[in-house]
């Protein structure tokens, strides 16, 4: 048995009943911490305790919906979609899913929020879908959004040039689409344009992998981490240039980690957090690095205060919101804080 497919049986066990252990309260609050390379600070706690989420920048603000929250039955797909403005102390409801999902892809153009893909309950697993949702702010109203070309779940990607870039994840590997193992890794690259109502192919990543972080700085878009299905956590770092249809690899991370989360200040990126698996269980990355596309080279950065997987990293101006996940590997520990990060 591989361990990414126990990792998805005790999420499973866990979403229909069994006792979760909560590692920390929501509410906590750390002093803040400088180091150096930057300071840590508490932010606005979620309204409820989610992981396997993609919150995203939207016109000056935070947005997270879906994810797997925490219940006293378990962990289900949630609809719930929240915002933030920074300066506020409390996260404020916006429009809910059109249905509850876990691992949705949240990416803005200039005018609409996309939510992508992800995970629903069907058949007692967890079953990938193909559909795109499209959030006009105007109304506070959700719609349907050309979908993908086939169901994809655990990807990353970006907003790039005013168009929406989703690449790699986990995609069915036959007709079966409701276990974990029906799954594998795929390196598939797809753009949608503001005026189209289909997605186009391009040029594939170099490495098929899930769980990776996307981050768009100075005109390309980073792929970073990530795991592998069977085969552990990844650590390389590949890049995608638009104007000629590549993909170029440049310095992989230090560690290798996972389900971590990523964003970029000032040209810089910063990666966060992650899980890992192995013979005498698991457990979640504190670490925090910085990368310089200029000179090619990764930094530690101070640590995490609550080290978190499944979690979220969207930066607003100078700061680095840090957004809930789970504080234990696998489905234990789902947390609702909020930390931020801003870089020296």
């Amino acid at each position: 048995m591989n361990v990414t497919f126990s990792r998805r049986q005790m999420l499973c066990q866990l979403s229909t009943g069994l006792a979760l252990g909560f590692a920390g309260k929501a509410g906590a609050q750390i002093q803040k911490q400088t180091q150096q390379g930057g300071n840590w600070r508490s932010g606005p706690d979620l309204p409820l305790q989610v992981q396997e989420i993609y919150p995203t920048a939207f016109q000056g603000r935070v947005h997270l919906a879906g994810g797997m929250y925490r219940t006293a039955q378990g962990l289900p797909a949630s609809d719930r979609h929240v915002v933030l403005t920074p300066g506020d102390t409390v996260w404020r409801d916006a429009a809910a899913l059109p249905e509850a999902r876990h691992h949705p892809y949240l990416l803005g153009t200039k005018d609409t929020l996309f939510a992508i893909g992800g995970f629903t309950r069907a058949d007692n697993g967890w079953t990938m879908q193909t559909q795109v949702w499209q959030y006009d702010p105007t109304i506070d109203q959700w719609r349907d959004g050309p979908a993908l070309s086939g169901p994809r779940g655990e990807t990353s990607g970006g907003a790039l040039d005013g168009n929406i870039h989703l690449v790699g994840g986990r995609v069915p590997k036959g007709s079966a689409n409701s276990a974990w193992t029906d799954h594998r890794d795929d390196a598939g690259h797809w753009v949608l344009s503001p005026d189209a109502n289909k997605w186009e192919k391009l040029r594939p990543a170099p490495t098929a992998r899930n769980s990776a972080a996307g981050v768009v700085v100075g005109g390309l878009l980073y792929v970073i981490g990530g795991r592998k299905v069977g085969g552990g956590n990844v650590a390389m770092t590949e890049i995608y240039n638009p104007k000629d249809d590549s993909w170029h690899t440049v310095a992989p991370m230090p560690q290798a980690q996972g389900g971590l989360a990523a964003a970029s200040v000032n040209g810089k990126i910063y990666a966060f957090g992650g899980e890992f698996f192995g013979p005498n269980g698991g457990g979640v990355f504190k670490e925090v690095w910085e990368y310089d596309p200029a000179h090619d080279h990764w930094r530690a950065m101070p640590s995490m205060p609550t080290p978190r997987h499944g979690l979220g990293a969207v930066a607003i101006g100078n700061d680095i919101y840090v957004i809930g996940g789970a504080e234990q590997a696998s489905g234990v520990g789902t947390s609702a804080k909020v930390e931020i990060f801003t870089p020296e």
